[in-house]
């Protein structure tokens, strides 16, 4: 759960507008504060400045937590459960009472023939309903950091994007870890889910698009989690540091890394975190789980470019 402060007065107006709803609100933590910097005159009243450009409430707001097989079993029927693998993965075998949400049946190619853009709020939110699953349900999210190529980052953020109002877990180590634990799975595929009223809070600022991240070049870190050889160096953004979506889990059953072991790897690789951090791929996926890693530790709030190299591609030149 991420600690937050109400932004009482700004310093930037670029950002004002932003935090002035009821509903926006500041994060701050230890990691923050080198580029947040807050007063507080008096109890409740607090001036908040900033310094460099800032994705404002990224992270607010937004309940994530990381949970183990054993504490998922122990309240297995409390949560509205989400496989994120490819549906054909789901079919053979999938946590009880867990209904299918694959990348793959919720993204399609624009109208500006940009792939892999998810669907608008609208159809998510109805399909949501449509599985049984309310905006306030405790929603558990797994996958296997394998064959949705990170989809469970993907949907996690899908949530947040879509300004999900219960807590979401994500299942550390994924199915295989689940099994191994010795949970049960089951192949059965029956819908006995009711429909609901699944209703959307869109929180636009958990994205960005291309001429956002064009204007602000050199005052964010753009971290690119494709492939090296056959994605990065072929062509990438301006800029961008190559960290590999596969570097942010670790051991047999992939599990994500500890936030210690995540700053280390962000560090080694360059990463300033005084500037806010974009992670992007080919279309949000695999750049969605890097996120997801770096959302579950303390570090300050990232963003998913869901468009990616395909949004990118179509209006600015891609580099070598």
């Amino acid at each position: 759960m991420v600690d937050c402060f109400s932004a009482k007065a700004i310093t930037s107006p670029w950002l004002k507008p932003a935090l002035e709803k009821k509903s926006e609100i500041m994060p701050f933590n230890k990691q923050t504060s080198g580029f947040i910097h807050w007063v507080c005159l008096m109890p409740g009243i607090c001036v908040v400045l900033f310094s460099g450009v800032f994705f404002p409430d990224t992270a607010c707001a937004f309940d994530l937590r990381k949970i183990d097989p054993r504490q998922a079993a122990e309240r297995l029927n409390r949560f509205s459960i989400l496989d994120a693998r490819p549906q054909k993965e789901w079919q053979k075998a999938h946590l009880p009472g867990a209904r299918s949400f694959s990348w793959e049946n919720y993204t399609r190619t624009d109208s500006d023939g940009v792939k892999y853009r998810i669907f608008k709020p609208e159809e998510l939110g109805n399909a949501l309903g449509a599985l049984g699953i309310s905006h306030t349900d405790a929603v558990l999210v797994y996958g296997d950091a394998d064959s949705s190529w990170g989809g469970e980052g993907w949907l996690v953020w899908m949530l947040a994007w879509l300004g999900h109002q219960g807590a979401v877990y994500f299942l550390d180590g994924g199915i295989h870890l689940w099994r191994d634990s010795g949970q049960p799975v089951t192949s059965d595929i029956g819908n006995s889910h009711g429909q609901v009223t699944y209703q959307i809070h869109p929180r636009p600022e958990m994205n960005r698009t291309r001429d956002d991240i064009a204007s602000q070049r050199g005052q964010i870190n753009l971290i690119d989690t494709r492939g090296y050889l056959t994605e990065y160096l072929p062509g990438h953004l301006p800029g961008a540091i190559h960290i590999p979506w596969g570097k942010f889990f670790k051991g047999p059953y992939r599990q994500s890394l500890a936030p210690h072991e995540l700053s280390a790897l962000l560090e080694e690789k360059g990463v300033d975190l005084r500037k806010p951090v974009v992670y992007y791929c080919t279309g949000g996926i695999r750049s969605g789980f890097s996120w997801l890693v770096h959302s579950l530790g303390t570090l300050p709030p990232a963003v998913n470019f869901e468009g990616g190299t395909e949004e990118w591609a179509r209006k600015h030149p891609l580099v070598r």
